[in-house]
């Protein structure tokens, strides 16, 4: 890789061992995807919960961090995805103390490396936003197609070490979605059912994600009647990555960079109908309707204020049932706005619990699973029942409305 005067410099350590690891693992990851050079990146966004990154990623953390302090502080502004444990009113779901432990130790390293603590998987509705064409170094893969498709900015899917070294460094190696060449539609999709609600579009995501299945497919779709919402787009686009490893789509006559079908090159392909009877079909794993329900979960992606307001006028004059719990997970600058608008005292009054900088399956969510009896699952969150099967849930889909009706009966309507 062609390396600029300064970044040889990172290189032959001149610049401290921080930005020294950081430059040899970009290396590592550019001639992997055979990139030419760096690409400067203006904003770093990493994933880094304890569970994923276990001992050994925190005392990384803590060694860069005993650095002196030009050495070790970022370069470039960098924020953080969902914590594993909400500390700000600590009152643990099933983590133990260890865990909350090796939290506390991330964090005290990430303040020393001027790492600003957002927590939040949605950035791109709370914290700057990045522009079209704007060069970005972000993790979580829901933030990666936000930024993509619907702000029309660039960035790969940054494993945490690859999103601190881009911290590090201000820089990313140029390949994948920094080119246009990649940016150019694969697959072209019609879609021939309308969604509604956030859920719809989610399932939606979900089987263009499941048809696409590949990371370097960047699907195009027709069909859609009117403009989403950015939470309609925010739960298609996190499901799409869920389900598909997308990092990007484009939508005909409503994201940037895809006016016309021929901008991006879905003209030159063959079109691939989305019909109601494949919607159906993937729903049909994710029923369970009248069955008890142990746990309800708002998370993955977390709230922004416009849905907490929707979940405080759906539990308003109601009361849970005894037997079910209801997670809500928001990022700490919404849960502050909603502190103040009295959505929190109104959805904590309906006996849930609403958790600030976390997400829920990032939180240790199969031992939480365990330690509350929660088996039966529901959600909203097309991307979470993804998940979650994977960590001893048996998850079930609704609307936002029927997750709060389900809560209130303690069984799934």
């Amino acid at each position: 890789m062609k390396l600029s005067p300064k970044e040889q410099a990172m290189l032959d350590g001149e610049l401290g061992p921080a930005r020294q690891w950081a430059i040899q693992h970009q290396q590592q990851v550019g001639r992997m995807f055979d990139a030419e050079d760096m690409v400067e990146a203006s904003q770093a966004h990493m994933m880094a919960d304890p569970e994923s990154i276990g001992e050994a990623g925190v005392a990384l953390f803590e060694r860069f961090g005993s650095l002196p302090e030009a050495e070790r502080r970022v370069a470039i502004p960098m924020i953080t995805d969902p914590r594993g444990v909400d500390l700000t009113c600590y009152e643990p779901l099933g983590q133990t103390e260890e865990m909350a432990g090796l939290e506390r130790r991330f964090i005290a390293a990430c303040q020393k490396l001027g790492i600003l603590l957002t927590d939040t998987c949605i950035n791109y509705q709370t914290i700057m936003p990045p522009v079209q064409g704007e060069h970005v170094a972000y993790g979580d893969t829901g933030v990666v197609i936000y930024c993509n498709s619907v702000c029309g900015a660039r960035s790969n899917f940054e494993g945490g070490p690859s999103a601190l070294a881009a911290g590090l460094t201000g820089r990313t190696p140029r390949y994948g979605l920094h080119l246009d060449r990649y940016r150019q539609a694969t697959r072209r999709f019609v879609v021939r059912q309308q969604p509604r609600g956030l859920t719809d579009w989610g399932v939606l995501g979900a089987v263009i994600g499941r048809k696409s299945g590949s990371y370097w497919a960047i699907p195009v779709i027709e069909g859609i009647e009117r403009v989403p919402n950015s939470d309609e787009i925010k739960h298609m686009g996190a499901a799409m990555a869920s389900y598909g490893s997308t990092p990007l789509f484009h939508i005909v006559g409503i994201t940037p960079e895809c006016q016309t079908l021929s901008d991006v090159g879905g003209d030159k392909l063959a079109a691939e109908d989305i019909t109601a009877a494949e919607i159906g079909e993937f729903r049909r794993p994710f029923g369970a309707k009248g069955e008890k329900v142990d746990v309800v979960v708002f998370a993955a992606p977390q709230l922004s204020l416009v849905e907490m307001q929707q979940v405080a006028d759906l539990c308003r004059g109601k009361s849970i049932h005894k037997d079910t719990d209801l997670i809500v997970c928001t990022p700490p600058s919404v849960y502050s706005d909603a502190k103040r608008m009295g959505l929190i005292d109104g959805i904590e009054s309906f006996g849930a619990r609403v958790l600030q900088g976390t997400c829920f399956y990032q939180q240790y969510a199969r031992e939480i699973g365990e330690a509350n009896g929660w088996k039966r699952l529901l959600s909203n969150s097309t991307k979470i029942v993804n998940i979650l099967g994977g960590y001893g849930y048996q998850p079930a889909l609704a609307s936002m409305e029927d997750c709060i009706a389900s809560a209130v009966a303690g069984e799934i309507v």
